[in-house]
């Protein structure tokens, strides 16, 4: 990638300020579509399950297919050739599900790159689909206005592929360019003894360099286990995104010290609000899944909305994830959901896009813990081959949530009260709230009758409902 800076800098000096444009946007969607997607059977991480002897979906592998002597992960590329795939729908769902940014996954685990990709010959140009993925999607995200997130995982390349069955094709030295150079299988563990050599890290880093410098996203975001990554490679990265002032980089866990990116929590989220901006990469599947599976099941409207209004009055954006299938089209029933989502956005989104925290986050009988998928869960995962997630509580018609922006406050009830009257009582006058001048809710043109006591402001609900799920009391 020509003359790169081997000097490794103080991290204090690529400290930034997050851009608006992403603090504004507060709603992305996440797309895992890759050749993990063929089989259409357990996860995304089909690739390094299949090579595990005994494991479910090794079984269903070799009964499907064949032994992984015979078949294996790489005999899928020629199998994933997208042939419905159209940008265009992809752009256009993500406009009508509302979300501001759009983030497909450059390259997964296996070692496939799903751009034009001079650095890495197995990617979706040479073979599959016969297309530059990332090339064609940028443009038609563009054209809605919507912005660009590149997502990387191939860090976890290192040992991804290693098999305790030595007849696996892994091993085959012609192999070498689908899966890597051979290491010991202990490598596959989360921190393993054995790190990546400079071979490996340079041409981890080349092919993010490589994204950087053709497509230009808005902003990088990488999957755990970069802690694996030496300082240098990384910041070379940022030495390249960081060079327009409106990017920015996610990471999990303490893979990137504070303030340099933006800290991402995997399935979960914060119990407070936060002083720092911060994102949730979540999906909408409900089974233990990134990517589309067969018979899949997804989470509803209501629940995905309610998470989305609890995030953001804790100062988090939401990117939330669907995987396409095979062929490059979406399930009827998660474009239904996300329509769902849009359109309840499309009557309380002032609420949500460009909002600020308030000095009160929440109030409401139901409790949030702080939940990441940190180091334990993901030691468990490699364990087991799929992932654990935390049962999330429903909320009530007491649980609200606040937003604001300048001199107008939200407040978001998680439910419809059952008398009609909404009793809030973060903003009594005891409190330290500001008198009201007037209420509305979003949806609703005529004002609402409230009284403001030093115990709590009492609203009364209008007569009728102007959406679905989570009702937003406009307050000045």
């Amino acid at each position: 990638m020509g003359c790169m800076k081997t000097d490794i800098l103080k991290w204090e000096d690529y400290k930034r300020t997050v851009p608006d444009w992403f603090r504004d946007a507060k709603f992305g969607l996440f797309f895992h579509w890759g050749p993990y997607s063929v089989p259409e059977h357990g996860s995304e991480w089909y690739s390094r399950n299949m090579y595990e002897t005994g494991h479910e979906q090794n079984l269903f592998h070799e009964r499907t297919f064949g032994k992984v002597s015979k078949f294996g992960y790489k005999d899928f590329l020629p199998m994933f050739q997208g042939e419905k795939f159209e940008p265009a729908k992809w752009a256009q769902l993500v406009r009508k599900a509302g979300a501001k940014y759009a983030a497909p996954v450059c390259e997964h685990a296996d070692n496939f790159s799903l751009w034009d990709s001079c650095i890495n010959p197995v990617n979706a140009v040479k073979t599959g689909p016969h297309r530059d993925i990332i090339g064609e999607l940028y443009r038609e995200f563009r054209k809605e206005g919507i912005r660009c997130m590149a997502t990387f995982h191939h860090q976890w390349l290192w040992g991804w592929y290693m098999s305790p069955n030595p007849e696996a094709d892994v091993y085959r030295p012609e192999n070498r360019v689908y899966y890597g150079k051979v290491l010991p299988v202990n490598t596959k563990v989360y921190i393993p003894d054995q790190r990546p050599d400079e071979e490996f890290c340079a041409v981890w880093r080349d092919k993010v360099l490589e994204v950087i410098l053709k497509y230009n996203p808005d902003a990088v975001y990488f999957d755990s286990r970069a802690n694996l990554i030496p300082d240098m490679y990384k910041q070379q990265v940022l030495d390249a995104l960081y060079r327009r002032p409106d990017t920015l980089v996610t990471y999990k866990q303490y893979d990137f010290p504070e303030g340099v990116a933006v800290v991402d929590i995997e399935c979960g989220r914060f119990s407070d609000c936060k002083d720092f901006v911060w994102q949730t990469d979540d999906k909408l599947e409900a089974l233990t899944t990134w990517c589309y599976v067969k018979n899949p099941k997804y989470k509803s409207a209501e629940r995905i909305i309610h998470q989305l209004c609890d995030i953001v009055s804790k100062n988090g954006n939401l990117l939330l994830n669907v995987g396409p299938k095979p062929d490059g089209t979406f399930d009827p029933e998660a474009e239904k959901t996300l329509e769902e989502i849009g359109s309840w956005l499309s009557v309380c989104g002032e609420a949500i896009y460009g909002t600020r925290p308030y000095r009160t986050a929440m109030e409401g009988p139901t409790v949030m813990k702080d939940n990441n998928y940190d180091v334990k869960k993901m030691e468990a995962q490699i364990e087991m081959g799929y992932m654990m997630e935390d049962t999330v509580p429903d909320f009530t018609s007491e649980d609200i949530r606040f937003t604001c922006k300048n001199d107008i406050l939200f407040a978001i009830l998680l439910g419809w009260p059952g008398d009609g009257k909404a009793a809030i009582r973060a903003l009594g006058l005891g409190s330290g709230a500001k008198k009201i001048r007037s209420v509305r809710m979003l949806g609703i043109d005529a004002p609402l009758e409230f009284v403001q006591t030093g115990k709590e402001l009492l609203i009364t609900c209008p007569g009728t409902k102007p959406c679905k799920y989570a009702y937003v009391f406009r307050i000045e």
